[in-house]
Parts: C-alpha cells; structure tokens; sequence
C-alpha cells in the first residue's frame, strides 16, 4: 500500500515535492528536531557541553601530571586510595562505631551498678565487700572520699587517636549514671579514673582501658595501609620498568634523528612496547639501507658523469693551435658543468656516513674563517664564547657553514659570524650587510635550484639545511643587524 503523503504536492513533472502539510516522508522525529534546534543535539546543546568539557579539562590541567610513570601511578593510586577511604568509613561508620558505644556503656553500666547499690547502702562500713566484688568480679577499682566534692571540668585532649572514646564513655555514664562525674584520661596511661559526685562525696572508679577499645582498629588500619603501600610499591616498580623501555626507546629515536649511531636497541617490556622497540630497529635498518644504496648509486653516478667531462677535457687540451680563444669558452663552459655536478650530487647525497665526534664549534668556525681568501670581502669573527663543545660531523657542518658564508660573501662587502649557546642549543649566526632577502620570499630560498643571483645553482642554502636537519638542528633566515641577512644556525648540544 503506497504512503500517505498527506500535503505534499505534485509539480508539472510529477514529481512529489513537500508543501506545508503535517511531516515529509524520510525524515525522524529526532531529525525534525534538529533541524529546528530544539532537540537533545541542537548546536547550542553542543556548545554548551563543549564549552563546560573545556572549562573542566582546563581546571585539571594543572593538577594532572604529564609524565606517562606519573599519570600511570596516578591511576592506580586515586582507585585505591578511594577504596581504600570507603573501607574505612563504613569501618568508622559501622564496626567501630557499634563496638565503641557496646564497651562504653558496659563500663557506664558496671558504674551506675555500683553506685545504685552504694546508694541503697547507708552504712558505709559495709561497702569494702561492695568494693572487693568489683575489683574481682567488674575489674574496677574502687575509692570513696567522704565529703569531697567535684571541681569544675577541665578540657582535656584525646588520649588515643582514631577512636571516639571519651564522648561514647561521656554519653553512655550520662544515661546509665545520671550523677555529675569527671573522667582523667592523663594520670595513668593504662586506665581511665572516673570521678562520680555522690550526695556526701566523691567515688573514684579506675576503669583499665583495655575495657573501653579494641585492638582490631589498629591491626585493621595497619593492615590497610600496608597492604596499600605494597600493592603501590609493586605496581610503581613494573610501570617504571615499562616506563624505562619506553624512555630508552625514545632516546634510540631521538639520537637516530640526530643522525648518530647507537646500534640497534633491545626490545624489552610489554609485547606492545617489545613491538615498537622491533619496528624502530627495522625501520632504522632499512634506512641505513636506503642511505648505503643511494650513497653507492651515487658514487656510479659521478663516475658515469665525470668520465665525458674527461674526455671533453682532454678533446679541448688537444685542439690545434689558432683555437684557443674557442677552447677556453668551451673550458670555462666544462668546469661550469663540473661544478654544477659537484653540487647536485652533493644535495642529493643527503644526509652524509660521517660518524658525529665532539667537535670544539669556535675553533671550527675560526679555522674556517681563516682559510677564506682576505682579498674582496671582510669576514669578522665576535661575540664568540672561549670554546664550546658538542657532537656533529665536522666535515659536513663545514660544507654548511662554507655553503652560508658563500653566499654571503658573493652578496655583501662585510660578513660577520658569531657563536653562542642557548638552553640545550648552540647557535652560529652569519650576517651581512647586503641587500638580505624579503621576508616572504626567505622560505623560498630554501627549496632546490631557487637562485637569487646569476651563475649560482641555487642549491647553496638547501645543502645547508638538509646537513643542519640531519644534525637534529635547523636553519632560518631574519634581518641582520647590519642591515642584510642573517642565517642561524641551532645544532643540538
């Protein structure tokens, strides 16, 4: 049987389209609020909650450690202690609660005992077998001061912690004495002297206390906190060795990323930790592969390139005599192609086999400094530190820091370098006071083959930071001071 459409309408083309009847077909009650913002997922229900989840996310932040050990500890604590705070109240609440008051009020009882019967019993020389019988039979020691009366009650501080019995003991000779009394929990450190104010005198009653508690709260506290530190303990000393392999494997990565060598690393820990340990020793070793490959690939590569300059080289040597004005175009035209070769195999070589050793940065960059050529341009060497030692491949950092100066000195009269150390970064900066280049053309200048000046390759500044990057470090281009560029260059110390 076909829907009831109930409105809709029919156009020209038959087609039924929705007119402003009852519902149109498809669609949900859900879907009908939505659309009018009024339902339970209405964007401003979204951002409401949204915003409140921020605000909460935002308030824990501080108080939430951001260690993986720490949080790790931290979920197994917060279950535990919690549990551990409800075992003990319902113990306070029930268990020690009940039992406290039963103690309290079988001492109270024993008292208003005594004193109903010593009040029944006017002749008080009769009372020493009253006494004895509650000394054998109760276990309280009794005293009775003729004409003494009480003083007014002093505060007096809890003598045992954890447990409530001064007001259950208060209460329980409230109800079942009914006679003003004074209670000393100072005097002696194994009983408690209750002093009861009798019509012509006072009755000392000297209670041991071991009638007043029981000795089960301190073995149950002893036993929940033990057994809270030993789970605690146990469970810190396996997330800090699952802690540990992912601390070392982290480590592996970040050295590997620095391009030195550690060898592969020891898959230890759990078997997703174990996984991951495998997964970096293969990708590291298929890098390796990969370098080695291409490193030998190259290798062909400028020998197969270099033999036709060769032999170009020697064709021009052996031209005939009246030639050598095109001999020497030709020439300077080969060795342009040889440099041009050196470059693009130095660029696509990449990261370089040279093993990193620790290197003294200033005295590298003064020795450098030194093998320029002095006619031309002035480079100056300042705000250098005495020394300042970290591990890079030497031969490779100059080939970067040559590349910079360079192009500094192609471009500008005065070149200025200069060293200095940041928290956990050594920096070399190379100023000039040439024309610099726009600030939004500067990330440019990086990518291959892009040459500002005429004659260049254009590969000068992106072999310098592939060899920065493989060092872990980076190059970026600012305004000089005098007026050019600078180029900055953080290795990792």
């Amino acid at each position: 049987m076909a829907p009831d459409i109930g409105a809709a309408e029919i156009d020209e083309r038959g087609i039924a389209r929705p007119g402003s009847g009852r519902a149109s077909i498809g669609r949900g009650d859900g879907a009908a609020e939505a659309e009018g913002g009024t339902g339970p997922c209405s964007p401003p229900a979204w951002t409401r909650r949204r915003r409140l989840r921020g605000v909460v996310t935002a308030a824990l932040r501080p108080f939430v450690p951001r260690g993986l050990l720490a949080r790790a500890l931290l979920i197994v604590l917060v279950p535990l202690v919690v549990t551990q705070g409800i075992a003990l109240q319902l113990f306070y609440g029930t268990h020690l609660d009940v039992i406290s008051r039963r103690l309290a009020g079988g001492v109270a009882g024993d008292i208003g005992m005594v004193t109903e019967v010593l009040s029944r019993q006017p002749d008080q020389e009769e009372w020493g077998w009253i006494f004895r019988e509650a000394a054998w039979r109760l276990d309280l020691s009794l005293a009775y001061e003729a004409g003494a009366t009480l003083g007014p009650p002093a505060s007096r501080p809890a003598s045992l912690p954890l447990l409530p019995l001064e007001e259950d003991l208060d209460q329980a000779i409230r109800e079942r004495v009914r006679l003003p009394f004074d209670t000393d929990w100072q005097s002696d450190p194994r009983s408690v002297i209750i002093r009861i104010g009798m019509p012509d005198g006072v009755l000392s009653v000297e209670a041991p206390r071991k009638r007043l508690f029981s000795g089960t709260l301190y073995l149950f506290v002893i036993w929940l906190v033990g057994a809270s530190l030993l789970l605690f303990g146990v469970a810190a000393l396996f997330m800090k060795n699952q802690v540990r392999a992912l601390r070392r494997l982290a480590a592996a990565a970040e050295a590997f990323g620095k391009g030195r060598e550690t060898g592969p690393i020891k898959p230890e820990g759990a078997s997703e930790v174990r996984q991951a340990g495998a997964a970096f020793n293969g990708m590291r070793a298929n890098i390796r592969r990969f370098v080695t490959q291409r490193t030998e690939l190259l290798a062909g590569i400028s020998h197969d390139l270099r033999t036709p300059l060769t032999r170009l080289r020697l064709g021009l040597a052996m031209l005939p005599r009246g030639a050598e004005e095109d001999a020497a175009a030709m020439t300077q035209d080969v060795e342009e192609m040889e440099r041009m070769i050196a470059s693009y195999l130095a660029f696509a070589r990449g990261e370089v086999l040279e093993a990193p050793e620790s290197t003294d940065l200033v005295a590298l960059v003064r020795d450098m400094v030194s093998r320029l050529p002095a006619e031309g341009s002035q480079v100056v060497v300042h705000e250098v530190p005495p020394s300042l030692t970290l591990p890079v491949r030497a031969d490779a950092l100059r080939r970067c820091l040559g590349n910079l100066l360079d192009n500094a000195l192609r471009h500008a009269g005065l070149v200025a370098v200069s060293v200095r150390p940041t928290p956990g970064w050594a920096e070399v900066l190379v100023d000039d006071n040439g024309p610099g280049i726009p600030a939004p053309a500067r990330e440019g200048a990086f990518k291959p083959f892009a040459s500002f000046s005429a004659g260049g390759t254009g590969l000068g500044l992106a072999i310098a930071r592939d060899i920065a990057r493989a060092h872990g470090g980076e190059i970026a281009l600012e305004e000089s001071p005098m007026g050019g560029l600078r180029a900055v260059v953080r290795l990792p110390m």
